[in-house]
Protein backbone atom coordinates (compact mmCIF):
# COMPACT_ATOMS: atom_id res chain seq x y z
CA UNK A 1 0.00 0.00 0.00
CA UNK A 2 3.03 2.37 0.22
CA UNK A 3 2.82 2.96 -3.52
CA UNK A 4 -0.89 3.74 -3.18
CA UNK A 5 -0.28 6.40 -0.55
CA UNK A 6 2.54 7.93 -2.62
CA UNK A 7 0.05 8.16 -5.46
CA UNK A 8 -2.38 9.94 -3.13
CA UNK A 9 0.27 12.53 -2.23
CA UNK A 10 1.08 13.20 -5.89
CA UNK A 11 -2.62 13.53 -6.78
CA UNK A 12 -3.17 15.83 -3.83
CA UNK A 13 -0.33 18.16 -4.85
CA UNK A 14 -1.57 18.24 -8.46
CA UNK A 15 -5.18 19.01 -7.66
CA UNK A 16 -4.23 21.51 -4.97
CA UNK A 17 -2.15 23.41 -7.50
CA UNK A 18 -5.15 23.55 -9.82
CA UNK A 19 -7.79 24.47 -7.28
CA UNK A 20 -7.36 25.99 -3.86
CA UNK A 21 -10.74 24.85 -2.68
CA UNK A 22 -9.90 22.71 0.35
CA UNK A 23 -13.25 20.91 0.40
CA UNK A 24 -12.83 19.75 -3.19
CA UNK A 25 -9.30 18.54 -2.45
CA UNK A 26 -10.47 16.57 0.58
CA UNK A 27 -13.30 14.92 -1.38
CA UNK A 28 -10.99 13.92 -4.25
CA UNK A 29 -8.39 12.49 -1.88
CA UNK A 30 -10.99 10.48 0.05
CA UNK A 31 -12.57 9.13 -3.13
CA UNK A 32 -9.20 8.20 -4.60
CA UNK A 33 -8.11 6.48 -1.41
CA UNK A 34 -11.36 4.51 -1.32
CA UNK A 35 -10.90 3.28 -4.89
CA UNK A 36 -7.22 2.40 -4.35
CA UNK A 37 -7.96 0.42 -1.19
CA UNK A 38 -10.89 -1.30 -2.90
CA UNK A 39 -8.75 -2.29 -5.88
CA UNK A 40 -5.94 -3.56 -3.65
CA UNK A 41 -8.36 -5.67 -1.63
CA UNK A 42 -10.02 -7.13 -4.71
CA UNK A 43 -6.76 -8.01 -6.42
CA UNK A 44 -5.37 -9.60 -3.26
CA UNK A 45 -8.49 -11.66 -2.75
CA UNK A 46 -8.48 -12.84 -6.38
CA UNK A 47 -4.90 -14.08 -5.99
CA UNK A 48 -5.78 -15.87 -2.75
CA UNK A 49 -8.80 -17.54 -4.36
CA UNK A 50 -6.74 -18.59 -7.37
CA UNK A 51 -4.16 -20.15 -5.09
CA UNK A 52 -6.83 -22.08 -3.21
CA UNK A 53 -8.42 -23.28 -6.45
CA UNK A 54 -5.06 -24.42 -7.81
CA UNK A 55 -4.36 -26.30 -4.60
CA UNK A 56 -7.68 -28.13 -4.73
CA UNK A 57 -7.15 -28.92 -8.41
CA UNK A 58 -3.83 -30.51 -7.54
CA UNK A 59 -5.37 -32.63 -4.79
CA UNK A 60 -8.21 -33.75 -7.07
CA UNK A 61 -5.78 -34.64 -9.85
CA UNK A 62 -3.78 -36.73 -7.42
CA UNK A 63 -6.88 -38.59 -6.28
CA UNK A 64 -8.05 -39.19 -9.84
CA UNK A 65 -4.56 -40.26 -10.93
CA UNK A 66 -4.61 -37.95 -13.92
CA UNK A 67 -3.75 -34.42 -15.00
CA UNK A 68 -6.43 -32.07 -16.23
CA UNK A 69 -6.12 -30.38 -19.57
CA UNK A 70 -6.16 -26.73 -18.47
CA UNK A 71 -7.09 -25.53 -21.94
CA UNK A 72 -10.13 -27.77 -22.33
CA UNK A 73 -13.52 -26.31 -21.32
CA UNK A 74 -15.09 -28.50 -18.63
CA UNK A 75 -18.66 -27.44 -19.34
CA UNK A 76 -19.97 -27.30 -22.87
CA UNK A 77 -23.46 -26.26 -21.77
CA UNK A 78 -22.54 -22.74 -20.62
CA UNK A 79 -21.15 -21.74 -23.98
CA UNK A 80 -24.60 -21.66 -25.50
CA UNK A 81 -25.98 -18.88 -23.33
CA UNK A 82 -22.72 -16.97 -23.17
CA UNK A 83 -22.88 -16.59 -26.94
CA UNK A 84 -26.40 -15.15 -26.61
CA UNK A 85 -27.99 -18.01 -28.56
CA UNK A 86 -31.10 -19.01 -26.63
CA UNK A 87 -31.99 -21.64 -29.18
CA UNK A 88 -29.04 -23.71 -27.99
CA UNK A 89 -29.59 -23.05 -24.30
CA UNK A 90 -29.97 -26.26 -22.30
CA UNK A 91 -29.88 -28.39 -25.45
CA UNK A 92 -27.95 -31.15 -23.68
CA UNK A 93 -29.11 -30.51 -20.13
CA UNK A 94 -32.61 -29.10 -19.79
CA UNK A 95 -32.28 -28.07 -16.15
CA UNK A 96 -29.20 -25.92 -16.80
CA UNK A 97 -27.41 -28.03 -14.22
CA UNK A 98 -24.04 -29.76 -14.11
CA UNK A 99 -24.43 -33.54 -14.22
CA UNK A 100 -21.71 -36.20 -14.38
CA UNK A 101 -22.31 -39.76 -15.55
CA UNK A 102 -22.31 -42.32 -12.74
CA UNK A 103 -19.67 -44.82 -13.88
CA UNK A 104 -17.02 -46.75 -11.96
CA UNK A 105 -18.79 -45.95 -8.68
CA UNK A 106 -18.09 -42.22 -9.02
CA UNK A 107 -20.73 -39.92 -7.51
CA UNK A 108 -23.34 -38.24 -9.67
CA UNK A 109 -23.17 -34.47 -9.35
CA UNK A 110 -26.20 -32.25 -9.86
CA UNK A 111 -25.34 -28.57 -9.49
CA UNK A 112 -27.61 -25.67 -10.36
CA UNK A 113 -25.46 -22.94 -11.84
CA UNK A 114 -28.13 -20.45 -12.87
CA UNK A 115 -31.08 -20.22 -10.49
CA UNK A 116 -31.76 -16.49 -10.72
CA UNK A 117 -35.44 -15.57 -10.55
CA UNK A 118 -36.27 -11.85 -10.98
CA UNK A 119 -38.52 -10.19 -8.43
CA UNK A 120 -42.25 -10.08 -9.16
CA UNK A 121 -42.90 -6.34 -8.91
CA UNK A 122 -40.65 -3.76 -10.56
CA UNK A 123 -39.94 -0.80 -8.26
CA UNK A 124 -37.36 0.97 -10.46
CA UNK A 125 -36.75 0.58 -14.21
CA UNK A 126 -34.57 2.47 -16.65
CA UNK A 127 -33.85 1.31 -20.21
CA UNK A 128 -33.15 4.19 -20.76
CA UNK A 129 -36.19 5.16 -22.80
CA UNK A 130 -35.87 5.86 -26.52
CA UNK A 131 -37.48 9.24 -25.75
CA UNK A 132 -34.48 10.39 -23.69
CA UNK A 133 -32.57 13.19 -25.42
CA UNK A 134 -29.04 12.39 -26.56
CA UNK A 135 -26.40 14.24 -24.54
CA UNK A 136 -28.67 14.99 -21.57
CA UNK A 137 -28.37 13.59 -18.04
CA UNK A 138 -30.58 10.46 -17.66
CA UNK A 139 -33.90 11.62 -16.21
CA UNK A 140 -34.47 8.49 -14.09
CA UNK A 141 -31.30 9.09 -12.05
CA UNK A 142 -29.84 11.66 -9.66
CA UNK A 143 -26.18 12.66 -9.58
CA UNK A 144 -23.89 12.45 -6.56
CA UNK A 145 -20.56 12.89 -8.34
CA UNK A 146 -19.01 12.95 -11.82
CA UNK A 147 -21.10 12.91 -14.97
CA UNK A 148 -23.48 10.63 -16.88
CA UNK A 149 -25.24 11.26 -20.19
CA UNK A 150 -27.59 9.63 -22.65
CA UNK A 151 -25.92 8.29 -25.80
CA UNK A 152 -26.95 6.03 -28.65
CA UNK A 153 -24.99 2.81 -29.19
CA UNK A 154 -25.92 0.54 -32.10
CA UNK A 155 -29.33 2.20 -32.36
CA UNK A 156 -30.20 1.85 -28.65
CA UNK A 157 -30.13 4.51 -25.94
CA UNK A 158 -27.65 3.78 -23.16
CA UNK A 159 -26.09 5.67 -20.25
CA UNK A 160 -22.49 6.66 -20.93
CA UNK A 161 -20.02 7.77 -18.25
CA UNK A 162 -17.52 10.20 -19.81
CA UNK A 163 -15.39 10.69 -16.69
CA UNK A 164 -16.81 8.33 -14.11
CA UNK A 165 -19.89 8.93 -12.02
CA UNK A 166 -21.77 8.14 -8.83
CA UNK A 167 -25.50 8.05 -9.56
CA UNK A 168 -28.57 7.00 -7.57
CA UNK A 169 -32.16 6.20 -8.61
CA UNK A 170 -34.29 9.34 -8.70
CA UNK A 171 -37.13 8.42 -6.34
CA UNK A 172 -39.49 10.51 -4.22
CA UNK A 173 -38.76 8.40 -1.15
CA UNK A 174 -34.99 8.23 -1.69
CA UNK A 175 -34.23 9.20 1.92
CA UNK A 176 -36.24 6.24 3.22
CA UNK A 177 -35.39 2.54 3.13
CA UNK A 178 -37.00 1.62 -0.20
CA UNK A 179 -35.54 -1.89 -0.55
CA UNK A 180 -37.68 -4.82 0.72
CA UNK A 181 -36.30 -7.88 2.50
CA UNK A 182 -36.33 -9.77 -0.80
CA UNK A 183 -35.29 -7.99 -4.00
CA UNK A 184 -33.32 -8.39 -7.21
CA UNK A 185 -31.15 -6.07 -9.31
CA UNK A 186 -30.31 -6.46 -12.98
CA UNK A 187 -28.33 -4.39 -15.48
CA UNK A 188 -26.27 -4.70 -18.64
CA UNK A 189 -22.74 -3.25 -18.79
CA UNK A 190 -20.41 -2.96 -21.74
CA UNK A 191 -16.74 -3.94 -21.56
CA UNK A 192 -14.37 -3.35 -24.47
CA UNK A 193 -11.61 -5.84 -25.17
CA UNK A 194 -8.79 -5.91 -22.58
CA UNK A 195 -10.03 -2.93 -20.59
CA UNK A 196 -9.97 -2.92 -16.82
CA UNK A 197 -13.02 -0.84 -16.03
CA UNK A 198 -15.21 -1.67 -13.07
CA UNK A 199 -18.71 -0.93 -11.83
CA UNK A 200 -19.83 -0.86 -8.20
CA UNK A 201 -23.20 -1.15 -6.48
CA UNK A 202 -23.62 0.11 -2.94
CA UNK A 203 -26.59 -1.07 -0.87
CA UNK A 204 -27.46 2.44 0.25
CA UNK A 205 -28.14 5.77 -1.46
CA UNK A 206 -24.84 7.62 -1.11
CA UNK A 207 -26.44 10.99 -1.76
CA UNK A 208 -29.52 10.76 0.46
CA UNK A 209 -28.85 8.02 3.04
CA UNK A 210 -26.18 7.12 5.56
CA UNK A 211 -24.28 3.86 5.24
CA UNK A 212 -20.86 2.25 5.09
CA UNK A 213 -21.44 -1.12 3.42
CA UNK A 214 -18.82 -2.60 1.13
CA UNK A 215 -19.92 -2.52 -2.52
CA UNK A 216 -20.32 -5.33 -5.02
CA UNK A 217 -17.61 -4.96 -7.66
CA UNK A 218 -18.34 -5.97 -11.26
CA UNK A 219 -15.46 -6.73 -13.61
CA UNK A 220 -15.45 -7.86 -17.24
CA UNK A 221 -15.16 -11.53 -16.16
CA UNK A 222 -15.57 -11.54 -12.37
CA UNK A 223 -17.50 -10.14 -9.41
CA UNK A 224 -16.45 -9.49 -5.84
CA UNK A 225 -18.07 -8.71 -2.50
CA UNK A 226 -16.18 -8.32 0.77
CA UNK A 227 -13.95 -11.42 1.00
CA UNK A 228 -15.78 -13.41 -1.69
CA UNK A 229 -14.92 -13.38 -5.39
CA UNK A 230 -16.03 -15.39 -8.40
CA UNK A 231 -14.61 -15.60 -11.91
CA UNK A 232 -16.42 -16.33 -15.14
CA UNK A 233 -14.93 -19.22 -17.16
CA UNK A 234 -11.98 -17.80 -19.09
CA UNK A 235 -12.80 -19.73 -22.26
CA UNK A 236 -16.25 -18.08 -22.36
CA UNK A 237 -15.16 -14.51 -21.61
CA UNK A 238 -15.18 -12.00 -24.46
CA UNK A 239 -15.64 -8.28 -24.97
CA UNK A 240 -19.13 -6.86 -25.30
CA UNK A 241 -22.25 -6.57 -23.16
CA UNK A 242 -22.49 -8.43 -19.86
CA UNK A 243 -25.74 -9.15 -18.01
CA UNK A 244 -25.33 -8.90 -14.22
CA UNK A 245 -27.96 -10.12 -11.74
CA UNK A 246 -28.11 -9.74 -7.96
CA UNK A 247 -30.52 -11.53 -5.64
CA UNK A 248 -30.87 -10.53 -1.97
CA UNK A 249 -33.14 -12.70 0.20
CA UNK A 250 -33.28 -11.78 3.89
CA UNK A 251 -29.50 -11.65 4.25
CA UNK A 252 -28.63 -14.21 1.58
CA UNK A 253 -26.73 -12.80 -1.40
CA UNK A 254 -26.24 -14.29 -4.87
CA UNK A 255 -24.49 -12.53 -7.76
CA UNK A 256 -24.53 -13.72 -11.38
CA UNK A 257 -22.68 -12.85 -14.58
CA UNK A 258 -24.52 -13.84 -17.75
CA UNK A 259 -25.61 -17.47 -17.20
CA UNK A 260 -23.40 -18.32 -14.22
CA UNK A 261 -23.70 -17.77 -10.47
CA UNK A 262 -20.37 -16.46 -9.17
CA UNK A 263 -21.15 -15.54 -5.56
CA UNK A 264 -23.42 -17.41 -3.13
CA UNK A 265 -23.26 -16.08 0.44
CA UNK A 266 -25.70 -17.55 3.01
CA UNK A 267 -25.43 -14.69 5.54
CA UNK A 268 -24.59 -11.05 4.82
CA UNK A 269 -24.71 -8.82 7.88
CA UNK A 270 -26.12 -5.71 6.22
CA UNK A 271 -29.48 -4.04 5.86
CA UNK A 272 -29.80 -2.73 2.29
CA UNK A 273 -31.69 0.57 2.22
CA UNK A 274 -31.10 1.92 -1.28
CA UNK A 275 -28.87 1.72 -4.35
CA UNK A 276 -25.81 3.65 -5.51
CA UNK A 277 -24.31 2.89 -8.94
CA UNK A 278 -20.68 3.86 -9.47
CA UNK A 279 -18.02 3.40 -12.14
CA UNK A 280 -14.53 4.58 -12.99
CA UNK A 281 -15.47 5.95 -16.41
CA UNK A 282 -13.19 7.18 -19.17
CA UNK A 283 -9.65 5.98 -18.53
CA UNK A 284 -6.22 5.75 -20.16
CA UNK A 285 -7.41 3.02 -22.53
CA UNK A 286 -9.57 5.64 -24.31
CA UNK A 287 -12.81 3.70 -23.92
CA UNK A 288 -16.13 4.71 -22.41
CA UNK A 289 -18.35 2.70 -20.09
CA UNK A 290 -21.98 2.01 -21.02
CA UNK A 291 -24.89 0.76 -18.95
CA UNK A 292 -28.51 -0.08 -19.82
CA UNK A 293 -31.57 -2.10 -18.70
CA UNK A 294 -31.24 -1.32 -15.00
CA UNK A 295 -34.02 -2.84 -12.89
CA UNK A 296 -34.82 -3.22 -9.19
CA UNK A 297 -37.69 -5.59 -8.37
CA UNK A 298 -39.37 -6.83 -5.23
CA UNK A 299 -39.20 -10.60 -4.68
CA UNK A 300 -42.23 -12.80 -4.16
CA UNK A 301 -43.75 -16.17 -3.37
CA UNK A 302 -42.37 -19.47 -4.69
CA UNK A 303 -43.88 -20.63 -7.96
CA UNK A 304 -45.66 -23.71 -6.59
CA UNK A 305 -47.26 -21.71 -3.78
CA UNK A 306 -48.58 -19.26 -6.38
CA UNK A 307 -50.17 -22.08 -8.36
CA UNK A 308 -51.91 -23.35 -5.22
CA UNK A 309 -53.16 -19.94 -4.13
CA UNK A 310 -53.81 -18.16 -7.46
CA UNK A 311 -53.99 -20.91 -10.04
CA UNK A 312 -51.33 -19.13 -12.10
CA UNK A 313 -47.77 -17.81 -12.06
CA UNK A 314 -47.02 -14.28 -13.27
CA UNK A 315 -43.46 -13.87 -14.56
CA UNK A 316 -41.92 -10.61 -15.80
CA UNK A 317 -38.40 -12.05 -15.82
CA UNK A 318 -38.85 -13.81 -19.16
CA UNK A 319 -37.33 -11.34 -21.59
CA UNK A 320 -37.26 -11.01 -25.36
CA UNK A 321 -35.43 -8.94 -27.93
CA UNK A 322 -37.21 -5.66 -28.67
CA UNK A 323 -40.33 -6.21 -30.80
CA UNK A 324 -39.36 -9.85 -31.33
CA UNK A 325 -40.22 -13.26 -29.90
CA UNK A 326 -36.55 -14.24 -29.45
CA UNK A 327 -35.74 -15.27 -25.88
CA UNK A 328 -32.88 -13.57 -24.08
CA UNK A 329 -30.49 -15.94 -22.24
CA UNK A 330 -31.37 -14.58 -18.78
CA UNK A 331 -34.92 -15.84 -19.33
CA UNK A 332 -33.76 -19.38 -18.62
CA UNK A 333 -33.82 -18.89 -14.85
CA UNK A 334 -37.63 -18.61 -14.64
CA UNK A 335 -38.16 -21.14 -17.43
CA UNK A 336 -35.99 -23.69 -15.62
CA UNK A 337 -38.11 -23.20 -12.49
CA UNK A 338 -41.32 -23.77 -14.44
CA UNK A 339 -39.80 -26.89 -16.00
CA UNK A 340 -38.81 -28.32 -12.63
CA UNK A 341 -42.24 -27.55 -11.18
CA UNK A 342 -43.94 -29.45 -14.02
CA UNK A 343 -41.55 -32.39 -13.71
CA UNK A 344 -42.17 -32.69 -9.96
CA UNK A 345 -45.94 -32.18 -10.36
CA UNK A 346 -47.13 -34.21 -13.40
CA UNK A 347 -50.75 -33.20 -12.75
CA UNK A 348 -49.96 -29.49 -13.35
CA UNK A 349 -50.65 -28.29 -16.90
CA UNK A 350 -50.17 -24.72 -18.11
CA UNK A 351 -51.62 -22.34 -20.63
CA UNK A 352 -48.74 -20.00 -21.53
CA UNK A 353 -50.17 -16.50 -21.99
CA UNK A 354 -48.31 -13.48 -23.36
CA UNK A 355 -48.93 -9.85 -22.42
CA UNK A 356 -47.38 -6.55 -23.58
CA UNK A 357 -47.39 -2.91 -22.54
CA UNK A 358 -49.28 -0.29 -24.56
CA UNK A 359 -46.37 0.89 -26.73
CA UNK A 360 -47.07 0.27 -30.41
CA UNK A 361 -50.34 -0.60 -32.11
CA UNK A 362 -52.98 -2.92 -30.66
CA UNK A 363 -52.64 -5.26 -33.63
CA UNK A 364 -48.86 -5.57 -33.41
CA UNK A 365 -48.97 -6.09 -29.65
CA UNK A 366 -51.55 -8.85 -30.02
CA UNK A 367 -49.45 -10.64 -32.65
CA UNK A 368 -46.27 -10.21 -30.59
CA UNK A 369 -47.85 -11.54 -27.39
CA UNK A 370 -49.03 -14.71 -29.16
CA UNK A 371 -45.61 -15.29 -30.77
CA UNK A 372 -43.80 -14.86 -27.44
CA UNK A 373 -46.15 -17.24 -25.64
CA UNK A 374 -45.58 -19.83 -28.36
CA UNK A 375 -41.80 -19.41 -28.06
CA UNK A 376 -41.91 -20.12 -24.32
CA UNK A 377 -44.20 -23.12 -24.79
CA UNK A 378 -41.91 -24.57 -27.46
CA UNK A 379 -38.91 -24.09 -25.20
CA UNK A 380 -40.54 -26.16 -22.46
CA UNK A 381 -41.46 -28.86 -24.98
CA UNK A 382 -37.88 -28.85 -26.25
CA UNK A 383 -36.70 -29.33 -22.68
CA UNK A 384 -38.87 -32.43 -22.28
CA UNK A 385 -42.38 -31.41 -21.21
CA UNK A 386 -45.06 -33.36 -23.09
CA UNK A 387 -46.86 -31.05 -25.52
CA UNK A 388 -50.26 -32.29 -24.27
CA UNK A 389 -49.57 -30.47 -20.99
CA UNK A 390 -49.13 -27.07 -22.63
CA UNK A 391 -51.03 -24.61 -24.80
CA UNK A 392 -50.52 -20.93 -25.60
CA UNK A 393 -52.34 -17.71 -26.30
CA UNK A 394 -51.74 -13.95 -26.17
CA UNK A 395 -53.69 -10.91 -25.00
CA UNK A 396 -51.49 -8.05 -26.21
CA UNK A 397 -52.05 -4.92 -24.12
CA UNK A 398 -55.68 -5.72 -23.25
CA UNK A 399 -55.08 -6.96 -19.66
CA UNK A 400 -52.68 -4.57 -17.91
CA UNK A 401 -51.69 -5.18 -14.29
CA UNK A 402 -50.24 -1.71 -13.82
CA UNK A 403 -50.31 1.69 -15.49
CA UNK A 404 -48.66 2.29 -18.85
CA UNK A 405 -47.42 5.77 -17.97
CA UNK A 406 -44.22 4.88 -16.07
CA UNK A 407 -41.27 2.60 -16.92
CA UNK A 408 -42.07 0.47 -13.86
CA UNK A 409 -45.72 0.10 -14.83
CA UNK A 410 -44.83 -0.91 -18.38
CA UNK A 411 -42.29 -3.43 -17.07
CA UNK A 412 -44.94 -5.04 -14.88
CA UNK A 413 -47.33 -5.27 -17.84
CA UNK A 414 -44.74 -6.96 -20.08
CA UNK A 415 -45.12 -10.46 -18.72
CA UNK A 416 -45.76 -14.13 -19.35
CA UNK A 417 -48.41 -15.89 -17.27
CA UNK A 418 -48.62 -19.63 -16.68
CA UNK A 419 -52.28 -20.40 -16.00
CA UNK A 420 -53.19 -23.84 -14.71
CA UNK A 421 -55.76 -25.83 -16.72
Amino acid sequence: MKLAYKLLIVLGIFFFSQNSNAQLLDRIVRKTQKKIEREAENRTQKRIDKGIDDAFDGVEDGIDGKNKDKNKPEDANTSSTSNNDPSKNNSSNTNNEEATENTNNTPTLVWSKFDFIPGDTVIFEDGPSAEEENGEFPSRWDLDEGNAEIAEVDGTNVIVFPHGAVIVPYLKNSKDDYLPEVFTIEFDAYFSEDNHHRFWIQFYDEKNQKGNHNPITFYTDAVGFENSTGEYPKELASSGWRHFSVAFTKGKLKVYLNDTRLINLPHVEINPTGITFENDGYAADKTFQYMKNFRIAKGGVKYYDRVLSDGKIIVNGIKFDVNKATLKPESMGPINKIYKLMIKNPDVNFSVEGHTDSDGSDENNQTLSVARAKTVMNKLIEMGIDKSRLKFTGFGESKPLDNNTTPEGKANNRRVEFVKF
